[in-house]
């Protein structure tokens, strides 16, 4: 059973990682996919080809969320281009950690762009036409972090948690024309990235989950799949901890 048969989703940073994983899973299940990437175009060239054997239609726009003027245009390119969008799921996120002490000024500002502006940027983007509608799903990806905090991470934590804050407020002020907006918060996830750690890291960090292995893609992609299709007609607001247990 296809959950996303006919729907449109906007899911930004889907040319690797979680991403990527959104996209893939989301075109399984039928829905129609603009995605957006920043610099790897044939990465994106390789998802676009590889989406499109599924029967979907997919496209990808090299867009910086971070930037008002160009989430602007990019909802209306997509909407140009597919006619709707039922669902955003802004994914696009960047770390610079370091401690408070060696923090920059700078490093703290460009994550706070990158990870929490973007999502003001896109959903302000998407607003009008998911009201017209009368209908919608925004998933914000957060993090562990931003529910935890963590060491190091004082920029990261803080874009993530506001995040959570923005996603509650936007549940407050748009739910009366049933468009809905959760967040998930990912722990552990095994991406590319991960796979740059030492062997030894990633053995302590599986060992401290309760299920006791890191997460994929597809873990969080089937988060999303649930909270963008009607079976979760009647959640909004809510942080879902896809974690392993991390968390608990």
């Amino acid at each position: 059973m296809k959950l996303l048969e006919g729907k449109t989703a906007i899911i930004t940073g889907a040319s690797r990682g979680i991403g990527k994983g959104i996209a893939e899973v989301f075109a399984q299940h039928g829905a129609n996919v603009a995605f957006t990437y920043s610099s790897s175009s044939a990465a994106a060239d390789e998802l676009e080809k590889s989406l499109e054997g599924t029967g979907v239609k997919v496209k990808g726009y090299k867009s910086n969320a971070a930037d008002f003027e160009q989430a602007q245009e990019l909802v209306k390119n997509v909407l140009e281009d597919f006619g709707a969008i039922d669902i955003l799921i802004n994914n696009a996120g960047i770390t610079k950690d370091n401690l408070l002490m060696r923090m920059s000024e700078e490093d703290f500002d460009k994550v706070i762009e990158v990870n929490l502006k973007s999502i003001f940027n896109m959903t302000k983007a998407v607003q009008r036409t998911m009201l017209k509608a009368r209908k919608g799903s925004v998933i914000n990806m957060s993090s562990v972090v931003g529910v935890k905090g963590n060491a190091g991470q004082a920029n990261y934590a803080a874009s993530k948690a506001g995040m959570i804050g923005f996603s509650k407020s936007m549940a407050l002020e748009l739910g009366s024309r049933n468009i809905r907006t959760n967040v998930i918060a990912p722990g552990f996830i095994e991406t590319e990235m991960t796979g740059k750690l030492d062997e030894a890291t990633v053995a302590s960090w599986r060992d401290a989950i309760p299920l006791k292995r890191g997460g994929s893609p597809e873990d969080i992609a089937n988060a999303c799949v649930f909270l963008a299709s009607d079976m979760s007609a009647y959640i909004t607001g809510q942080v879902i901890n896809v974690d392993g247990g991390m968390l608990t």
